[in-house]
């Protein structure tokens, strides 16, 4: 990836310069294959020393990198958790439930709690702390069923750039995060998982549903269905990194900017606003700034 980026920059540079430049990229480019095995094998080693694990795991790409190292190295010690309210699509969880039948991987599904705390569905800025902790508090539980001392989950260190309170609320309670541990950013994780031939490598970025929901709105079974179903309309017409953020009764659409103009296809924006309006929303916008990890957050600032 890398050498071809920087090679084909300097195409136009004179022949005995291209050749010099060409080698520092393969150079380069062999560096940064030797510090993704080195992050690979520390990942390894760290797993391996905790002997046996309950992992966190949503079937997104990190939680499913995760997931495949720790089985790599612990075989067979080793329960998959995850979690199934309506705050989670359907999608994910039959993504997770195959992905971990065909590691061979214990998986067990737990309807966790989250939409029956107040505390969650006021949708503070807290609540994906509350979120995290009820969540832990199932994994703990489990663990100690087994006889199990160590949980982990699959926070990389590109989260660290958002809002992420979840991480407070695991770190309190002992969850710890070995993809970070191990200098893992979720670019690494990505081409690490398509060297392991992982079918989750090239997935989307996923969040909660909640997320979809502003600050200060209660949220509601039914608004994260509708949030759930307008996206699975989109991803049925290709918009794979796209968001369905709802504002009251509109519906602001969040997609890749290279997704943009095929959106404004007077066919594809005639289909999609007909199809939203039958699920419920009064009006549907497109947000010309494309998909934003964690938007919403811009909220807080405020």
């Amino acid at each position: 990836m890398v050498e071809s980026v920087y090679c084909n920059i300097i195409i136009y540079i004179k022949k005995n310069v291209y050749i010099s430049i060409h080698k520092f990229c393969k150079h380069f480019f062999i560096m940064n294959q030797n510090t993704l095995t080195i992050k690979r094998d520390h990942l390894f080693s760290i797993l391996e020393k905790y002997g046996a694990l309950v992992v966190a795991y949503s079937g997104g790409v990190d939680s499913s990198f995760l997931l495949a190292m720790a089985q790599e190295a612990l075989k067979k010690n080793l329960v998959a958790v995850t979690a199934s309210s309506p705050v989670h699509s359907e999608w994910e969880r039959q993504s997770a439930t195959t992905f971990a039948r065909q590691l061979g991987v214990e998986h067990i599904i737990i309807h966790s709690r989250e939409m029956r705390r107040r505390e969650f569905r006021s949708n503070t800025k807290d609540r994906c702390y509350f979120c995290k902790k009820y969540l832990c508090e199932d994994l703990l539980k489990i663990a100690g069923d087994r006889g199990i001392a160590h949980v982990v989950h699959g926070a990389n260190l590109d989260d660290f750039d958002d809002f992420r309170p979840g991480f407070d609320a695991a770190r309190e309670m002992g969850i710890t995060a070995p993809l970070v541990d191990a200098g893992l950013t979720k670019n690494d994780i990505r081409m690490l998982s398509k060297q392991m031939n992982l079918s989750t490598w090239n997935t989307p970025a996923m969040a909660c549903l909640a997320t979809r929901i502003p600050y200060g709105t209660p949220i509601t079974p039914k608004d994260l269905n509708m949030v759930e179903q307008a996206e699975q309309v989109l991803w049925g017409y290709g918009f794979t990194g796209c968001r369905v953020r709802k504002h009251g009764n509109v519906a602001r659409i969040e997609v890749d900017t290279g997704d943009v103009q095929k959106f404004l296809d007077p066919e594809m924006r005639f289909v999609i606003v007909e199809k939203l309006r039958k699920i419920g929303f009064f009006h549907v916008a497109l947000d010309l700034e494309g998909y934003r990890q964690g938007s919403m957050n811009r909220d807080l600032a405020v």
